[in-house]
């Protein structure tokens, strides 16, 4: 059981939250139980998830290398609520556990990333365990395979998405405890 009770789907009236969570339910990330949580400040909870589907679901980066992101950062924070989940989208979209598991792995020999992918693996590698090696010559190498928006779309995306870990794994969240 999470920290926080998650709201009951009924609980939730206003009438744009619950058309935000009806998308991240559907895209599959998050599940039900994140926005059911944040719900409980649903003035904060709309901009929060509506920042989280454009980071994750949209943009000019591919939304299967962004969701072998997510679940690596996941990982990194300890968080066994968002390293459970799945997107549909991304599985729609060809991604299988094979390919997540080598990039929460070591993406670097295998064989199943190019070099942009590895590159932006790398990305949120050093954001997490040592921004320090994030310099001018870290960003001429992702220069190299990304557009300085596309850029800033993943660093975006990564610090979004590692801060939400942090707070779900603060909230002693699982994907076995959602709402009822």
């Amino acid at each position: 059981m999470t920290y926080v009770t998650p709201l009951p789907r009924e609980a939730i009236t206003d009438p744009e939250l619950r058309d935000l969570i009806a998308q991240s339910e559907a895209l599959g990330v998050p599940d039900e139980l994140f926005p059911h949580i944040i719900a409980r400040a649903p003035e904060q909870a709309k901009p929060f998830m509506r920042a989280l589907l454009m980071s994750h679901a949209e943009g000019n980066v591919d939304h299967r290398l962004k969701e072998i992101i997510r679940i690596l950062l996941a990982r990194f924070a300890g968080d066994k609520y968002f390293a459970a989940l799945r997107s549909r989208k991304a599985l729609q979209m060809g991604l299988n556990e094979e390919r997540i598991e080598a990039g929460c792995g070591d993406y670097e020999d295998s064989d199943l990333f190019t070099e942009a992918e590895k590159s932006a693996l790398r990305y949120a590698d050093q954001m997490y365990l040592d921004p320090t090696k994030i310099d001018s010559a870290f960003y001429a190498e992702l220069k190299r395979h990304f557009t300085e928006p596309q850029i800033m779309e993943l660093g975006a995306f990564i610090a979004f998405h590692y801060g939400m870990q942090m707070f779900m794994r603060a909230l002693g969240a699982s994907a076995s405890n959602g709402p009822t």
